[in-house]
């Protein structure tokens, strides 16, 4: 069920966060982790009483402390935490990227769906999603046909992307001191300072923290047709990434190091601030997008 996968997640993170603060230190208060975890606080309630049942934390209401069973407490699986329309997402990409997929390759739903281990209308729903895109295509009992992600189609998508994210950033400086936009940003500027420290091994992690980074940027400006045309925004750059392994520790570096830039810049409020970073940042990713998908592109 979506809501146990929901929960799950925020529990395996709030073990991730239990461990950071280590034993004996007091948690934040409920608005902060549902903030923190990016769930909602009846979730953060329903993680909170899990933890008190198994040890993690004592005490209650705003004093919580974590214990000292936090480090031993068993996870969720990692399946677990992911909603079938993710995995679909997830493994279709991935045998994408396998298979070295060509524009004019054929795609088989029954085919994929004994791959995935997933109902051929969890396949067509995501292969529907992203057909308006021009990714794929429907032919009349044909089948479906891969076009290709070419280098012409990063550019066209990145030019969206750019237009957007610099108006949705000055709207983020503008809002309010009360938003709880700006508890999710410090959450995140805190993940990204604690994954440096780990970019040695956990380098590859950079892609989810990227992805949720941008859409917290694009939530101070919300618009039903872009929120709709960011999925395909979304999936393109959490695994354009992959498509060129070359010096991917050093890019994910300096990416995570112009996102700590970015994020100072949006706590100043200072326009000028805000779009010099964000500028410098998107103009940082176009490159390294165009650099993974020229050898897509058989033109290129």
């Amino acid at each position: 069920m979506k809501t146990d996968t929901v929960f799950k997640r925020a529990f395996n993170d709030a073990l991730d966060l239990v461990a950071k603060l280590g034993d004996g230190e007091q948690l934040p208060s409920e608005p902060a982790l549902s903030a923190r975890l990016e769930v909602s606080r009846t979730t953060v309630r329903k993680v909170l009483q899990a933890f008190a049942e198994r040890g993690i934390v004592t005490g209650g209401g705003r004093q919580r402390i974590v214990g000292s069973t936090a480090a031993a407490s068993e996870r969720f699986p990692e399946a677990e935490t992911v909603t079938m329309a993710e995995q679909v997402e997830k493994r279709f990409m991935e045998w994408m990227l396998r298979d070295n997929a060509r524009p004019g390759t054929a795609i088989n739903e029954l085919e994929l769906a004994r791959q995935f281990g997933t109902a051929t209308t969890g396949i067509r729903e995501f292969l529907n999603r992203f057909q308006r895109f021009g990714l794929i295509e429907k032919r009349p009992n044909a089948g479906w046909v891969f076009k290709g992600f070419t280098t012409s189609f990063a550019l066209e998508l990145f030019e969206i992307r750019e237009m957007f994210e610099l108006r949705s950033a000055q709207a983020f400086a503008a809002l309010p001191e009360d938003s709880p936009l700006w508890q999710q940003l410090e959450a995140l500027r805190e993940e990204h300072h604690f994954l440096l420290t780990e970019i040695e091994r956990r380098y590859h992690d950079f892609s989810g923290l990227d992805s949720r980074f941008h859409r917290l940027v694009n939530s101070a400006a919300p618009n039903r047709f872009i929120d709709s045309f960011y999925d395909i925004i979304t999936v393109i750059f959490h695994y354009h990434y992959q498509w060129n392994k070359q010096d991917e520790r050093q890019r994910n570096e300096v990416a995570i190091r112009e996102h700590l830039t970015y994020t100072e810049a949006l706590f100043s409020r200072n326009a000028a601030m805000i779009e010099l970073a964000c500028r410098a940042h998107l103009a940082s990713a176009r490159e390294t997008l165009i650099r993974s998908t020229s050898g897509q592109d058989p033109a290129a």
